[in-house]
């Protein structure tokens, strides 16, 4: 098994999603305004938790997946991988408050440390981090910036209404 790391990029509407690990796993998914390198070359060799991901994000863009099963390998303390752990835990179109995040995770006081977890989420959207607003319902943090985390949530939201006509 290779541990070199590789990257991929896929073009999506929030912009270029640069995707990063090897065949132990994904270990990001961040979100770039624009990048030098050529979107169009996929490596040949490249590992399959790569190819994986790539797939399943551009089905997520395209409202045929609402869940991932990508094999995953985040870089983080203990503390922030139950956090994201938890995360995954959210189901498609749904979202929960970091108050109530931080009781699943047994700690009302946690309620900072859990946000400050969120935050450093290294695999946007496959750990929808996205997913967690504020108490009162605002679009509180988001590394991708607010107007990101209320696309998704719309984009989640449309795919679960019924049309009328």
């Amino acid at each position: 098994m290779s541990k070199t790391l590789q990257v991929v990029y896929l073009t999506t509407p929030l912009g270029i999603a640069k995707i990063s690990g090897d065949t132990f796993g994904v270990q990001s998914v961040v979100v770039l305004e624009k990048t030098s390198e050529n979107l169009n070359n996929i490596p040949e060799d490249l590992s399959e938790p790569l190819k994986n991901c790539r797939k399943q994000l551009k089905e997520y863009f395209d409202h045929k997946r609402e869940t991932f099963d990508v094999k995953i390998n985040p870089q983080g303390t203990s503390f922030q991988k139950k956090v994201w752990k938890e995360l995954q835990k959210i189901p498609y179109g749904k979202s929960c408050s970091y108050k109530e995040q931080a009781l699943k995770l047994g700690d009302l006081k946690s309620i900072r440390a859990v946000a400050s977890a969120n935050g450093k989420n290294p695999l946007w959207i496959v750990i929808p981090c996205h997913r967690v607003i504020g108490s009162n319902g605002d679009l509180t943090g988001y590394a991708g910036g607010i107007w990101r985390k209320k696309w998704l949530l719309e984009h989640e939201s449309k795919a679960n209404q019924l049309s009328l006509f």
